[in-house]
Parts: C-alpha cells; structure tokens; sequence
C-alpha cells in the first residue's frame, strides 16, 4: 500500500526559507507521507530540487507588486504558475491532498478544480487578509476601499468553506474560522510556529557580532505592517540623544521597506551602529541571535498584529534573549513572564525598557533563562508536530510513524559550531552573561 501524498503550497516565502511550512514539510515526511512543495524560487534557488525526501517545485516570483493592479497581477501570475506546476507534481510524484498556505487567499480554486480526482484541501491559515487590508490602509470608507475590503472577505469565506480542515496558528485565529468563517470546530487545530528548539540554541558565534557592546537583534519580514522603523527610532533615542556608546542593532531580514529603512538609517546617523543584513538563513540567524543581548518587538497594536503570534518573539527565546516588545494579545501569551511589555507605539518607552535590561544584568539573565525554559516547555515544535500529523491522519485515515522520542541533540550545529551545552549545570547562564561588554 502507498503512503499518502500531500501537496504544500506557498506563495509568500521560498522553501526552506519558509520555517514553519519546512518543519511541516519534514514532519510529515518522517511520519510516513510523500511530500512535494510548489513556492516561488529565492536568490540562486534550483527550480527542482529534492530536499530531505521532499520534492521542491519552484517558479520565478512575479515581479514586486506595486497598487491594486500590482498585486492582482501577482497574485495571477503566482496562481498560473502553481497550477501548472501542480499537474506536474501530480504527474512526477503524485497528491491526495494540497494544504495551501495564505497570503493569497485564492487557492481554494485550485484545490476544487483537484477536488473531481478526489484531492482533499486542508488550509493552513497563516494571515488574516482582511485584518491586514486595515492595518495598512485603515478603516476602509470610501467605495473603493470597501469593494476591496469586501473582496478580501468573500476570498477569505470561499477558502473556509472549500477545506476540509483548517489548520490556525493561534487560538485568535481559530475564532476567526469559527466565527467568521463559519468551520465546525471539530474541523479545526491550533498547530502554533514554534521553534525546534533542538535546532534553534545558542551556538559559539563564529565573529564578534556584537563588536564588544550590546547588540539589539530584528529578525523577520520588513513590510509596511511590521514597524520595523521603531527600532531606528529606539536606536536614535540611545545613542543619538541618551549618548550610550555600548549598543548596536542588527536588522536581520528583507521586505518591501527595506531599502526605505537602509534611507532612514543613513539619514538619522546611524549607519555605524546598524546593520542590515538582508536575507539570511538558519546560520547567520544563529549567530547573530546567539550574540544578542535583547531581540526587538517593534510591531504596533494594529488589527492583524494584535491576533497574529510573531515568530520573532519566539526565536529569541529559544535562544535565550528576552525579547521587548509592543503590547499585543499574540505576544504576551508567546512571552509569558520572560519578556518586557510597553504600550503600543511608545518609542521612549521601548527605549526606557531596553536600556533597563541592558543596565541590569542580572534581570537581564533571569529573563533570558526563563524565555529559553518556557520556549522548551511551552512553545517548542514538537508538542505541535503531533497536532498537526494528527490533522492528515484523522482526514486520511492514516496512522503516522512518529518516533516516541528524538535522538538526542549533536554537539554541533550543521556548520560545526558547538552548541552551548545545556546539561552542564550553569553553562547556559555563564553564556548568556558574556554577551555584551566585558566587565
């Protein structure tokens, strides 16, 4: 008997860029499945590739949408280009089911056109479109803005009703599906992103990242929605206005604000003390989070942020940096006790509370102890794994061979760093209280 074949489709990030849609990937791979992927294809990116059992089928992303019309080209474009690459997924390697990732909310097409050869559809919900529809633009008042509000909505209503099962990655989310999107609840899991904290642990960083001071880490999307500009702003604050000399930013991701932000940097002075580093994968993400003193949570209080779980915030603490961070729903309950909540939008606040940690070691390493304990405990990977391999086997009707325990963790990450090692009594501790200037 075969096992099942599942199709993953993302639009928004090229995979294994993308971290949770990979975890997926590898999760159901070692519990049995046949797993292909269609995304677009990043920098230098093969267009076929096999990839730990996992068949990769990648298309040239469309060109950056710019306007309405932008992005309605795009998301075309980006349709076309899946659904042929999904009759050559189904004629290479085979699908019993698509699980489509959104942003864009327009692949429950596809998934009926499939829905005649008895292909199943699972949506794994990772944006509210409607709620970022408003978060960038406001309220929408006039015709245009309504009709396109509108139009998110019936997108966001026909992707519900066309799956199977809907997969939230917050309970805010899973309201959503119930109560906007009308789902049985019995059809819904929260399967929440979070880290593979075997993986993701501070590591020996290769280079002094933090060049002898305090080093402030961003790591994510850099989009209009994502506030990244703040963290100039705190920069400014502490070193232009509070004269600190022992602190250094490092913005770790890419986005359509990006170049806006390398502006506003040079504009503000600060090109000596913040660096950008563009896209960067699980290597540069260890070493530089492995050097932070503190991570950055700069997104405002706005409908789609307030509901959705940063992934940043749980990153940091898997290797151990207390995060500060605006005060949203998502990321209070990711945080726990073991980060620094401020009002929403209040940048001198936002100053006051990282430089509060930064004269403070000792908070400063209780909270770094605690946000790695809690991201092991509370928010690691595997817990969600189960969740989420329960979702095709009660659909499919079939019992996955998960392992009953993972092996145990190497010595060193795959580009030979050693991981600090955290069964020896206090060397998590004494790592964390390296970081920053010698004392």
């Amino acid at each position: 008997m075969r096992p099942p074949r599942v199709l993953i489709i993302v639009q928004n990030l090229p995979v294994p860029l993308d971290r949770r849609v990979w975890l997926e990937a590898q999760a159901l791979t070692a519990a049995g499945y046949e797993v292909s992927v269609i995304c677009p294809k990043g920098p230098g990116d093969p267009a076929r590739q096999v990839l730990d059992g996992v068949g990769i089928y990648k298309y040239r992303p469309a060109p950056e949408a710019n306007g309405l019309l932008g992005f309605v080209v795009e998301f075309a474009y980006s349709w076309l280009r899946t659904a042929l690459l999904s009759v050559v997924v189904r004629r290479e390697r085979g699908f019993d089911v698509i699980q489509a990732c959104n942003p864009p909310d327009t692949y429950w097409l596809l998934a009926l056109l499939w829905r005649v050869a008895g292909v199943r559809f699972v949506f794994d919900h990772h944006d509210l479109n409607p709620e970022l529809f408003r978060s960038r633009f406001g309220e929408p008042r006039s015709a245009g803005a309504r009709a396109q509000y509108a139009g998110l909505l019936w997108l966001e209503r026909r992707t519900f009703r066309a799956a199977h099962r809907v997969i939230s990655t917050n309970e805010s989310y899973r309201r959503v599906a119930l109560e906007r999107g009308g789902v049985p609840r019995e059809h819904t899991e929260v399967v929440r992103s979070g880290p593979d904290t075997r993986r993701m642990r501070p590591v020996v960083p290769e280079s002094d990242r933090a060049r002898g001071g305090h080093l402030l880490a961003y790591l994510g999307i850099m989009g209009p929605q994502d506030d990244v500009h703040v963290v100039l702003e705190v920069m400014d604050e502490l070193v232009r206005v509070r004269g600190r000399r022992d602190v250094r930013a490092a913005l770790l991701g890419f986005g359509d604000t990006l170049e806006d932000l390398r502006r506003q940097c040079t504009a503000l002075g600060l090109d000596d003390v913040v660096e950008f580093t563009g896209r960067v994968g699980p290597r540069e993400i260890g070493d530089y989070l492995s050097a932070a003193s503190v991570g950055v949570g700069p997104d405002r209080n706005t409908p789609l942020n307030d509901a959705s779980t940063m992934n940043k915030t749980m990153e940091y603490m898997a290797y151990a940096v207390p995060a500060v961070s605006f005060d949203l729903t998502e990321t209070r309950f990711s945080a726990g006790d073991t980060g620094v909540i401020v009002p929403s939008g209040d940048v001198g606040a936002f100053a006051d509370a990282v430089e509060a940690l930064l004269d403070d070691e000792d908070r400063r390493v209780a909270l770094s102890l605690a946000a790695r304990e809690r991201a092991v405990a509370e928010l690691d990977w595997r817990p969600q794994r189960r969740r989420y391999l329960g979702v095709f086997d009660g659909l499919l009707g079939f019992c996955s061979t998960v392992p009953s325990d993972d092996p145990a963790p190497d010595s060193k990450d795959p580009w030979g760093r050693a991981y600090v090692d955290l069964e020896a009594p206090g060397a998590l501790e004494s790592f964390v209280r390296s970081r920053g200037p010698a004392r």
